[in-house]
């Protein structure tokens, strides 16, 4: 019987920032379609109730505590995920931290502040896509033709002003721009990079925004459709990079906002 385009069976998801919000809604998804799951998170507690919940799907789960702004912790995260699971398939650079919502001008921006969102969104996602993109070059030079993906989470702040948070904006930019270049210098390995950009998605990072009811009477009034986005809303975007329905398809930025940007 032929294996379904959206199947991930035999393949590996990792997903940093995956105990929770998008990330684990991404890896929920993943593991229904038949993928083994990694997360990395900083949280025990909610690493080990995200393990518990995605292996309900019946896939192989790893959980493992990680600081993916430490160039040391992710190498060995890294190490000990294909340790235990073998290899990774896809990598999905998802750990992040906000700008603190508009508490300080640009102009009055510490150094201690700026790599506190640079350190995790930018020096993290380059730590873990470079760990990622060794092995699957290497997996690939040894022969195996599979190729992999590798995918970061953005922010519709990376192309729509981000005041005050001058420095979450810069961080996401640069996942754009990282990927479309991975894009091209590993299309020759059969490896793949994307970026997703999120809209305002109910998050325990964003529930100081969702809950506000100033904040929430002003911006719901502009998603056409008329709630937050869930974790759960990046599912199908997931599956569809890991997947092989996806080979040709490289390079790419994803919006999913519920239309706010166009309204």
């Amino acid at each position: 019987m032929a294996k379904l385009p959206f199947d991930l069976t035999g393949k590996v998801a990792l997903v940093t920032g995956g105990n929770s919000g998008i990330g684990l809604g991404m890896a929920k998804a993943m593991a229904n379609a038949g993928a083994d799951i990694a997360i990395w998170g900083t949280n025990a507690a909610k690493n080990t109730a995200a393990e518990a919940e995605l292996k309900k799907s019946g896939r192989r789960v790893l959980a493992l505590q990680c600081d993916v702004g430490s160039e040391a912790a992710v190498d060995k995260a890294f190490a000990d995920t294909l340790a235990i699971m073998g290899r990774v398939d896809a990598c999905f650079a998802n750990a992040g931290v906000s700008g603190r919502g508009g508490a300080q001008s640009f102009t009055e921006m510490t150094n201690d502040e700026w790599h506190r969102v640079t350190r995790i969104n930018l020096d993290g996602a380059f730590y873990t896509f470079r760990a990622a993109a060794r092995h699957m070059v290497e997996r690939t030079k040894a022969g195996d033709k599979s190729g992999g993906v590798l995918v970061g989470t953005a922010s519709l702040a990376a192309i729509e002003a981000a005041p005050r948070s001058e420095h979450y904006a810069a961080t996401k930019g640069a996942l754009i721009s990282m990927a479309r270049a991975m894009s091209v210098e590993f299309a020759r390995y059969g490896v793949r990079a994307h970026s997703i950009l999120p809209g305002w998605i109910e998050t325990d990072m964003t529930s100081n925004a969702t809950t506000n009811e100033k904040f929430a009477g002003s911006i719901m009034p502009r998603i056409p459709m008329r709630r937050w986005g869930t974790g759960d809303d990046f599912g199908g975007i997931a599956v569809y990079l890991t997947s092989d329905a996806s080979r040709y398809h490289t390079g790419d930025m994803f919006v999913i906002d519920g239309g706010y940007s166009l309204f």
